[in-house]
Parts: C-alpha cells; sequence; structure tokens
C-alpha cells in the first residue's frame, strides 16, 4: 500500500537520473529540477526546443449527455464557444470566485471533454468537480493513465513532425488538438504550452510515455529541460501559477484572468461574487515590475509606495531573456498603472523598482 505523504514518479524518473536531471521534490513527485544548467534550459526553448517532462499533471475525463453544461457550470470561460478538437484557457472557481485552480479544457464533442489539471490540485480538483456534479454526466480521473510530454519553442513543430506518427501536427492551429494512434495506442497532440513558445504537449498512454520521449529526445536539436527552465519561461510570459498568481483567495478578477471571465454566458461558479466585485470596484491587481536596484525579489516580498504598503510580490527572479531582475505583484488597484515608481523590500532592503505591463516577453504567433 503506497503512503500518501510518498513521493511519486512519472515513467520517465529513471531517463531523467540516467541524463544528469537533479531531481527534487514538486507538488507530490520526484521531477528534474535541472539538467545542464537553468540559463541554457530557458534559451534552448527561446531559440531552438525543449523538451518537458508534465507527466505530473492530471487529467479529468468529463462524458454524457449534460457533458458540456457541467464543464461550463464549473468554469468562468465560456465552454459552449468550443468546438470540436478547439482547447480553452480556463479556471475553476469557489463560491466566492477565488481561484481552485487553472486549467485546459479540450472538447472532443459536445459530450466529451478532457480537463487538464495542475499536478498538486489533481486530486483536490477531481473531488470538487465530482461535488458539484448534479447533471447528467460521468466524471473520471484518469491522471494514473497518462504520461505526458511538452516540446516548447520555434522548431518545436519541425522536430515533432520529422517522427513519422506525428506527420502533419505542423498544421495544427494554436490552441487546437488531434486524437491519432501511435503504435497502437491513442495520442493526444495539442498545440499548446507555458512558455511563451510555439509548442505541443503530447497526451501518451502512461507505459509509453518512455518510448516517445525516447524518440524525441534524440530527433533534433532539443534540450531536456527541468522545472527551473520552465518557470522562469512562464514568469517572462506573464503565465500565473497556482499558489503565486492564482489562490482560493485571489479572485478571478484580481488575478488578471478577466479576460476569460465570462459574465454574461449565463449561471456559473463564482459568477454573483464577481458581479458585486466587479460593481463595487477592484481593491486588488496583478502588475508586472522590473527592479531598478541590485537584487531579486522572490514570492511573499512585500511592495511600498514610499511608506505604505500596497501589497506583496507572487513571483520574482532574474530571467535570462530579459536578464533583467522582474517579478509580478499583487498590489492595490490604486497603484496598478504602468510606469508607477515602488519599492521592493527585499530582505530589509528596499530596492526602487518601476511597474510594468505584462509580459515581459511574447513570441507567440497565432496559427
Amino acid at each position: 500500500m503506497t503512503n500518501e505523504n510518498e513521493l511519486r514518479r512519472t515513467p520517465l524518473y529513471s531517463s531523467h537520473v540516467a541524463n544528469g536531471g537533479k531531481i527534487v521534490p514538486f507538488a507530490g513527485w520526484e521531477m528534474p529540477v535541472q539538467y545542464t544548467g537553468l540559463i541554457q534550459e530557458h534559451h534552448a526553448v527561446r531559440t531552438a526546443a525543449g523538451l518537458f517532462d508534465v507527466s505530473h499533471m492530471g487529467e479529468i475525463l468529463v462524458t454524457g449527455p449534460e457533458a458540456e453544461k457541467l464543464v461550463n457550470y464549473l468554469t468562468c470561460n465560456d465552454v459552449t464557444t468550443l468546438t470540436d478538437f478547439k482547447a480553452q484557457y480556463n479556471a475553476l472557481l469557489n463560491e466566492e470566485g477565488g481561484v481552485i485552480d487553472d486549467i485546459i479544457v479540450y472538447r472532443y464533442s459536445i459530450d466529451r471533454f478532457l480537463i487538464c489539471v495542475n499536478a498538486s490540485n489533481a486530486k483536490k480538483d477531481y473531488e470538487w468537480i465530482t461535488s458539484k456534479n448534479t447533471f447528467t454526466a460521468t466524471v473520471e480521473d484518469l491522471s494514473s493513465e497518462f504520461g505526458q510530454i511538452a516540446i516548447q519553442g520555434p522548431k518545436s513543430a519541425e522536430i515533432l513532425s520529422s517522427l513519422p506518427d506525428f506527420k502533419g501536427v505542423e498544421n495544427l492551429s494554436y490552441f487546437t488538438f488531434t486524437s491519432r494512434e501511435v503504435k497502437g495506442s491513442p495520442v493526444v497532440v495539442a498545440r499548446t504550452g507555458y512558455t511563451g513558445e510555439d509548442g505541443f504537449e503530447i497526451f501518451v498512454p502512461w507505459n509509453d510515455t518512455s518510448a516517445l520521449w525516447e524518440e524525441l529526445r534524440t530527433a533534433g536539436d532539443v534540450q531536456l529541460c527541468g522545472l527551473g527552465a520552465r518557470d522562469t519561461l512562464r514568469l517572462e510570459a506573464a503565465y500565473p501559477l497556482h499558489g503565486h498568481e492564482l489562490g482560493e483567495d485571489i479572485s478571478a478578477l484580481e488575478s488578471g484572468l478577466g479576460w476569460i471571465v465570462k459574465l454574461n454566458k449565463g449561471d456559473f461558479i463564482g459568477r454573483d461574487a464577481l458581479l458585486k466585485q466587479k460593481e463595487a470596484g477592484l481593491k486588488r491587481a496583478l502588475i508586472g515590475f522590473t527592479l531598478e536596484g541590485a537584487g531579486i525579489a522572490r514570492h511573499g516580498d512585500e511592495v511600498y509606495v514610499g511608506d505604505t504598503r500596497i501589497g506583496i510580490v507572487t513571483s520574482g527572479t532574474k530571467t535570462p531573456t530579459i536578464n533583467k531582475a522582474l517579478g509580478l505583484a499583487l498590489v492595490e488597484k490604486a497603484h496598478a498603472v504602468p510606469g508607477t515608481a515602488i519599492n521592493v523590500r527585499v530582505r530589509g532592503r528596499d530596492i526602487a523598482a518601476v511597474t510594468v505591463k505584462p509580459p515581459f516577453y511574447s513570441a507567440l504567433k497565432k496559427k
């Protein structure tokens, strides 16, 4: 019997160790934080292609006559705008409008949806979804059945489509996906990602993940990448991270997800709270910033204007492409204006900074 607190391993664990991956605990899993080094891995994704193990992510299948109604009620974006084999960035909210998790919804048909959830939230999300299922729909947790590989970067389409089983994937549009049989197994290929670059996320049966990983690892100009580069890449693109920019105590409107909150789509969990918040006016907002002085801001550092504390840093580092210390912060709405002079208190020392409109970096062009 497995101890609930025992760290889990993805189907690629042995490959990570064999190829020099530095293993760390992350969201209940043993994962590689880096291989050759964060900076080299980061630059590889921006200039060529990087390969990531994302098998720790969770997958939840919703099927049945009212599958669409259930998914639309659970989420803030409008799932009814999806057509078959389209994907959508979305979020599960609580009754107060806080973010339980940010997710990607994949529509196979009106009665079949796959939801990809964050690793640390997989069990919680499944329990939340099933607890709210008053519809004629079936909810299944398939997380243990899927491995998942991400190939990201400007050369990702060229490299993936060079494999005989993946010819034609270069024709996929951004946020669409295809389901195909590869060596007798069902595989889903989605043109999605979390780096700010073009790329693909591939859902593979758990036991077949290693074979595909080895194919991709030797397919061309590909760099194995760990969690470190994944974080600096997503921060440059200003993609939110649950537990940092997103949380159940931060509303979807405050956390910068207003663009996926469709208040006019009809009833959904958290809608009433968000309507009241919008009517009253937001008190907090997410902003980007760059440090003017020496130092690196980290999650939890306090943000000031003069002697007045106005918020906290949600994510911060020095990123390789921008080559500057930067971050995201949740601050009082009145100060969430690009160009505002602020101070970030790092280890008891105030460092001058200025607010900027995120993202810090963007290379994506919709295909």
